[in-house]
């Protein structure tokens, strides 16, 4: 079946809506929160455990895996859901944000970018249409148009040239398209300017795509910029379309943008901050690694029920991180990502209920406690 969204709910006292998105390997819920598998891997995590966790869509992403294994490799191998076990939809991010933070080893111009890879050295150009080739080899539900990720800061000249080559860019990508049950999604730039925001969305729009996305955030802007940014470019999002933001995805976050009308979400910090011993419970953060948690035998958190709250005390866990044992990143990893949907389904279910400014008042309430 051919990529659909589908819009069942808007929340009756705010923007916060419900919608489904089918797409070839199957449906997935909106609001949606996507972890981040850069290399086919949600790291430190099998597909059966991610599947158990509640995750219902990944990111992969182009840049790395046409690198290293190399998309041909995968499209032999199957495509990318058979190569790497996991039977739900992926999308694939077109590699543009890691070409941006090669800023040392590549050049930009309106036909593509050079680089060197950052593994050995060697030198690739990857243009709009290579990249939508190498996203329909790895077989991805939802391909993400090759963009510029204008970084910060940056001048006004620049980000005007950047988004007019980023438009350029996307109309390429879309008449590079052949699979026609693929989904793409445009992306809107204008760094920290909101008239070139509002040009970018206007040329992405005129174009027209399947989802609008939301990109050049969290590159070191404030977090002020960052809210002004997308406060002033969701207005020209259209509500018939899945709205992303990329990127953006601290628990906080996601309440705050779900109640504003986005969609879709993505971020390495329930996954980053596990292995780092950073974990999220419903009593506040906790890091792990503090003296005062080694013979601690409660529950990382008591109102949690993933297979780490249910089995491990925070000694142990604490124990593993301080002697590096492989186990470590697997079981806090299996708590974050449980911590994040669990919040992501007390979230629909409050725009179901038409109860999600009451289920943030108190979400946000229960943070600022811990």
């Amino acid at each position: 079946m051919g990529f659909q969204f589908k819009l069942l709910k808007k929340e009756a006292y705010s923007n916060a809506r419900l919608g489904k998105v089918v797409t070839r390997h199957g449906e997935f819920t909106t609001p949606a929160f996507m972890p981040v598998g850069t290399q086919a891997t949600i790291k430190s995590l099998s597909p059966k455990e991610l599947d158990e966790v509640g995750a219902e869509i990944i990111v992969s992403n182009t840049y790395h895996l046409y690198l290293r294994p190399g998309q041909e490799v995968i499209r032999k191998l199957g495509g990318l859901h058979k190569f790497m076990g996991w039977n739900r939809p992926i999308l694939t991010d077109s590699g543009g944000f890691q070409v941006f933070s090669l800023s040392a080893l590549r050049k930009i111009t309106k036909d593509g970018v050079r680089f060197q890879s950052h593994i050995d050295g060697s030198r690739h150009f990857i243009s709009p249409e290579k990249s939508i080739e190498i996203q329909e080899a790895l077989g991805s539900d939802i391909m993400m148009c090759f963009d510029e990720c204008i970084p910060y800061p940056a001048s006004y000249d620049y980000a005007l040239n950047s988004i007019e080559i980023t438009s350029s860019w996307a109309e390429r990508c879309k008449r590079k398209k052949r699979s026609g049950d693929t989904a793409l999604f445009g992306i809107i730039q204008g760094g920290m300017f909101e008239d070139l925001r509002k040009k970018s969305a206007g040329s992405i729009l005129d174009i027209g795509f399947d989802g609008y996305a939301i990109g050049g955030l969290s590159v070191g802007e404030t977090k002020s910029m960052m809210h002004d940014m997308i406060m002033h470019t969701l207005p020209f999002l259209p509500k018939d379309n899945p709205r992303y933001l990329m990127g953006v995805g601290t628990p906080e976050d996601l309440v705050k943008y779900v109640g504003l009308g986005f969609d879709m979400f993505d971020c390495v910090i329930p996954t980053r901050n596990a292995r780092n011993g950073m974990l999220f419970t419903s009593s506040g953060k906790i890091l792990i690694k503090n003296a005062r948690y080694i013979d601690d035998d409660s529950p990382l958190d008591e109102n949690c029920r993933c297979y780490t709250c249910k089995n491990f005390s925070k000694g142990y866990l604490r124990h593993l991180l301080m002697t590096n044992e492989i186990l470590s990143p697997r079981l806090n990893t299996i708590h974050n990502l449980t911590y994040y949907f669990t919040l992501i389904k007390k979230v629909r279910e409050a725009i179901l209920d038409d109860r999600f400014i009451e289920f943030k008042k108190e979400f946000y309430e229960s943070i600022n406690e811990a």
